[in-house]
């Protein structure tokens, strides 16, 4: 009787198996080290990043644009130009303002000169006292009217420099919102700027699950733009107010200083975590075996040999990139990452003894 051609090629795989299993058992396999830290409370909250020091430029004085030095996505420098106003209108404000206190100094002479000279003719009883108080509400007037109109060339030459529009800080320029040639009026934007050294997550959290992360300090990681980059919050700050139309708290979370390729605006996932949580084993979630309602770990014996272990698990971290070890482990284990390979390795070991 013929055997079927697919059953005889059945029958050869766990030949072709053992013969393949030494020699996968020198494949080099990835290895990690379990760690004992605190795991926290699992509280996430979306979040959007924006600059802790970021200016939006506006326009003092009217005056079409005639210089416009920077675009967006340039780096600026503090007290660079960046904006120059047509300097006319307010050029000739200010010789205004200097013709009014001209006037006005003149005009002071003259009253001082006339409440002089009624003071002697008072003395000699030439004039009468009511001639005298006139004379001196005129001089007080006079003196007045110096002082407005200093204060309005001061004014002036305020907005003459106004016409020149520099950088407040080192930074980028995020946006810009006028083009070459456009009138600026007062209070109109011209460039939003920010400092990229200084970058912070913004979360609005319900009071109770606010609740949930225990009295401050509070820590925190950030997952930034979703791809999996994290890092660890440099600080944790709770706004002392809720918002009276979502009834939830702001909540800052500064990102380390210097945290590179990260833009105002874009998304950020928070995981927050209480600090002094009780210290427990943290495992990489890829170096667990699962079969049914049983997990184990490869255990490494300094030898260059593996062997299964069971464990007994607890919560994901707050990325579910690790995961706790509730007995089992003590915390100073060396794990295959890959139990897959490992397994792999052990059984061709095995076989080559």
């Amino acid at each position: 009787m013929k055997i079927p051609r697919f059953l005889a090629a059945a029958r050869a795989i766990p030949a072709l198996v053992a013969l393949l299993a030494p020699a996968a058992g020198h494949a080099e396999v990835a290895t990690v080290r379990a760690e004992v830290r605190a795991l926290g409370a699992a509280v996430q909250a979306e979040a959007t990043v924006e600059a802790v020091h970021q200016s939006t430029l506006a326009a003092q004085v009217p005056g079409r644009i005639v210089a416009l030095a920077v675009d967006a996505g340039e780096r600026v420098r503090k007290g660079q130009v960046l904006v120059r106003i047509d300097p006319a209108e307010a050029a000739a404000a200010l010789a205004a303002a200097e013709a009014g206190v001209v006037q006005a100094e003149t005009a002071r002479i003259n009253a001082k000169a006339d409440y002089e000279r009624a003071r002697s003719l008072l003395a000699r009883r030439f004039l009468s006292e009511s001639a005298l108080d006139s004379a001196r509400a005129r001089h007080e007037a006079a003196e007045a009217q110096l002082d407005a109109a200093r204060a309005a060339r001061a004014q002036a030459q305020a907005a003459s420099a106004h016409t020149t529009v520099t950088s407040p800080l080192d930074g980028v320029v995020a946006e810009r919102h006028i083009e070459h040639g456009e009138m600026a009026q007062p209070g109109r934007a011209l460039l939003t700027l920010y400092d990229p050294a200084r970058m912070r997550a913004v979360a609005d959290l319900a009071p109770e699950r606010l609740s949930l992360l225990g009295a401050p300090p509070l820590e925190a990681r950030v997952e930034l733009g979703g791809g999996g980059r994290i890092v660890d919050a440099a600080a944790v700050t709770v706004l002392p107010a809720a918002d009276a139309r979502t009834h939830t708290v702001r909540v800052r979370i500064d990102l380390p200083a210097g945290t590179e390729g990260v833009l105002p605006g874009s998304f950020a996932r928070v995981h927050f975590r209480t600090a002094g949580a009780p210290a427990t084993v943290l495992i990489p979630a890829a170096a667990v075996l699962r079969r049914g309602e049983l997990s184990a770990v490869y255990v490494a014996d300094g030898e260059g040999r593996f062997s299964l272990r069971q464990v007994r698990l607890g919560r994901l971290e707050e990325d579910g990139r690790a995961v706790e070890v509730l007995s089992g482990l003590r915390g100073d284990e060396t794990l295959a990452l890959d139990p897959v390979q490992a397994g792999i390795e052990t059984r061709g070991a095995a076989a080559t003894r």
